[in-house]
Parts: structure tokens; C-alpha cells; sequence
């Protein structure tokens, strides 16, 4: 049995000398919290995305409640979500009293089922839609705008997993090219980090502001919006707003990251293509998941399906993608699975919000499992993950 001898994970950050000098010149400066590398970093990834405007927050989930708050999400609303994304994405809905209605999903390729999608907007009048774009390739913004429109919803991308992906050949993930707004994440094991963080972009000016407002308890100093001033010191709270503010610290780290993103991208593409060269057209029992033509994937993870034989069921499917995760595991390799879909949680049965037919998220989910991709990835790394799932495999 190969062994490896120490823990290869399925994602890792990447932090050197520029990003370690950043953050501790910022803790030698005078700001911490609320000052000028806020901003820096809401223009970087302006700058990235493409989008007019960036609003960055402290992860997230932040981010999602915010734009579900900013779309105008409460008691009554129903809002539509893919099916196969971290919970966070419908979570945000609840939170903000309106109802998620959970979408299914293409299992060759796990974004939005656009049949379905359309169905359920007729039948809901949702005023918000939650495409996900899964692994970093972009779901079909573009066909997921023209059924939104003709249902009067708001278009929220969940581009957490695609910052840098582009999709119908020259629009980018989070350019709100064809959505209202659009959500990252900065977690540790996505494309940048700040740690823990999030933004939410839009090009829309009075949007903006309204996420502004409440990523500061729906305070605003702004002489211009004040019912009146008693000072210098004055200010008001117009709206009930949060305290999801993030700090100078991450983003100064996030202003060293986004310099060093084009490479982290590269290599990112570098480790997919290779692993695509050794999975595809071979019958060694996985097959990539499918990127979807016209999208250029930012490769946040890198999926496998273990493909089904004939005749085979869903539970012998899952089972041989178990002892697969196992076999990995044994041979040093931190394989993960991305993810349950949201129909299938506990608290989604319990409370009568798993609705639906899901055959396409339940076939993805019964094979699908998550390999290392991370850019300090080497090519010997790659390598050995290739002849440890061939191993496994074959065993």
C-alpha cells in the first residue's frame, strides 16, 4: 500500500513572508478595525471580479444574510436555492424570516438544474434566487437572470467557490454581469483568505449602501443623510442593521493575497489539467466532474464521481464511495465531500422544508468526493493522489 507519511488535505492556505510583513504592519499601525485597509481590500476585489462596488464582511454566511436582507428577504418570501451547497446558502434565507425552496441539481456537472429552476419560479414567485457555483465552475448566470426577471426575483450568485472562474466566454464570477449581487468567502481553504471573511459585490449604487448600513448596525454618519446634526460627534441609526464588520488585520492579509491571486488561479488550473490528463478517458473507475462548456472553473475543489455500474443503486454506489474516502485516508490523503445536499439535513426534514424531487443532487452525492487542491500542491503531490486512487480502486 502506498503511504505517504504525512497528511496530504484537500485544501490549504498558502501564507509567505509579503502576506506575514502585511499583517504585522498592521498591527504596528493605527488601525485595527474600521480603518483605510478596508477599503484597499474592497478595491482589490473590485479589481478581480470586474463588479463596481464590494462590500467586505466578516465571513460568509455574513455576506449571504446580508444580500438576502439587502434584496428585501422577510416573512412571506420565498427565495430558490441549488440543493447542492454548504447550508449557509439557505440558512441565509431563514434568517432573514423569508422561505428557501431547494432546487435540484445537474449530477454530471452540480450546478442548478435549469428545467427545474424555471418550474419552480412559475409555480413560487420567488423574489430571490440563489444560484451556487459549485467547485469554482459558474452555474448559466445568464439563463438563471431571463427566469428571474420574468418572475420579478433578485439574482444572488453564490460565487464563494468561483472567484476568478469565467463563464460564457468572457463574463467573470462575481462581476454581477447577470446578477444583483454576489457572495465570496475567504475562508483558509479558498482561492484567498483573510482567515475567516467575505464580501458581497453588486453594481448597483443604492444596494450598496443599503449593505453598508447594515454591515454597521444601520449607523451612518454621512452629513447628507442625517435628519440633523447636534455635532461633529453625531450620527443615527436609520435601519436595524448587524455588526458583521471584518477587520484592518484580514484585510491586509487579503490585500497581500489578492496580489498573489493570479498565481494561486494558475496553479490552480495547472493541478486541474493535470489530473484531469490522468482520470479522463481512462476506465479506472472516477470520471471528472464536468465543467460546463463556455466556463473557464477557478477549480476551488477538484471533484471525482466514482462512476456507476450498470444496474447498480444509489446505497452500493455510496458504499463504494466510502470505502474509496477510506482508502485514501489510509494512504495519507485528506479526501472531503462537498456536500450533503440541504434536502437531505435534519433540520431542513424536520421543519418541512425538503420538498421536491432531487434525483440529480442524490446521484451526485452518492458518488462524488473532493481530491487535494491547493497551489503549493507539487506535481509529485498530484501525482501520488493519481496512483493512490488507482490503488484503491483496484484493491
Amino acid at each position: 500500500m502506498l503511504k505517504r507519511g504525512a497528511l496530504l488535505p484537500y485544501g490549504r492556505q498558502s501564507i509567505d513572508d509579503d502576506d506575514i510583513a502585511a499583517v504585522t504592519a498592521q498591527l504596528r499601525g493605527d488601525w485595527l478595525t474600521q480603518g483605510p485597509a478596508v477599503a484597499q481590500f474592497e478595491a482589490a476585489l473590485c479589481e478581480i471580479t470586474g463588479a463596481r462596488f464590494a462590500v467586505a464582511v466578516a465571513n460568509g454566511t455574513a455576506a449571504l444574510h446580508l444580500a438576502a436582507l439587502a434584496a428585501g428577504l422577510g416573512p412571506g418570501d420565498v427565495a430558490l436555492v441549488a440543493d447542492v451547497t454548504f447550508v449557509a446558502t439557505a440558512n441565509a434565507v431563514r434568517y432573514a424570516g423569508a422561505t428557501p425552496v431547494l432546487v435540484d441539481v445537474d449530477a454530471d456537472t452540480s450546478l442548478v438544474n435549469l428545467d427545474q429552476l424555471e418550474r419552480l419560479a412559475n409555480a413560487h414567485a420567488p423574489k430571490a434566487i440563489f444560484p451556487v457555483s459549485l467547485t469554482g465552475s459558474v452555474a448559466d448566470l445568464a439563463a438563471v437572470q431571463r427566469i428571474a426577471r420574468a418572475s420579478g426575483a433578485m439574482v444572488i450568485e453564490d460565487a464563494a467557490h468561483s472567484l476568478g472562474a469565467t463563464y460564457s466566454g468572457a463574463h467573470r464570477s462575481a462581476s454581477c454581469a447577470h446578477s444583483d449581487m454576489a457572495i465570496l468567502s475567504f475562508h483558509p481553504v479558498k482561492h484567498l483568505t483573510t482567515g475567516e471573511g467575505g464580501a458581497i459585490t453588486t453594481n448597483d449604487a443604492a444596494l450598496y449602501q443599503k449593505l453598508c448600513d447594515l454591515r454597521t448596525h444601520g449607523i451612518t454618519k454621512d452629513p447628507a443623510r442625517l435628519g440633523q446634526s447636534e455635532g461633529p460627534w453625531y450620527y443615527e441609526q436609520q435601519s436595524l442593521g448587524f455588526n458583521y464588520r471584518i477587520t484592518d488585520i484580514q484585510c491586509a492579509l487579503g490585500v497581500s493575497q489578492a496580489r498573489r491571486f493570479p498565481g494561486f488561479l494558475a496553479r490552480r488550473r495547472a493541478i486541474a489539467s493535470r489530473y484531469d490528463a490522468a482520470f479522463r478517458g481512462e476506465a479506472i473507475g472516477v470520471r471528472p466532474l464536468r465543467v460546463p462548456g463556455g466556463c473557464s472553473s477557478a477549480y476551488h475543489l477538484y471533484v471525482v464521481s466514482v462512476v456507476a455500474r450498470d444496474g447498480e443503486s444509489q446505497s452500493a454506489l455510496a458504499a463504494r464511495r466510502k470505502a474509496l474516502f477510506l482508502a485514501l485516508r489510509d494512504r495519507d490523503i485528506g479526501p472531503q465531500v462537498h456536500y450533503l445536499p440541504v434536502h437531505r439535513q435534519p433540520d431542513y426534514v424536520r421543519n418541512g422544508l425538503s420538498a421536491g424531487e432531487f434525483s440529480g443532487a442524490d446521484a451526485y452525492y452518492a458518488g462524488c468526493i473532493s481530491l487535494p487542491m491547493f497551489p503549493a500542491m507539487t506535481d509529485d503531490d498530484v501525482d501520488y493522489v493519481v496512483a493512490a486512487v488507482r490503488e484503491a480502486l483496484q484493491e
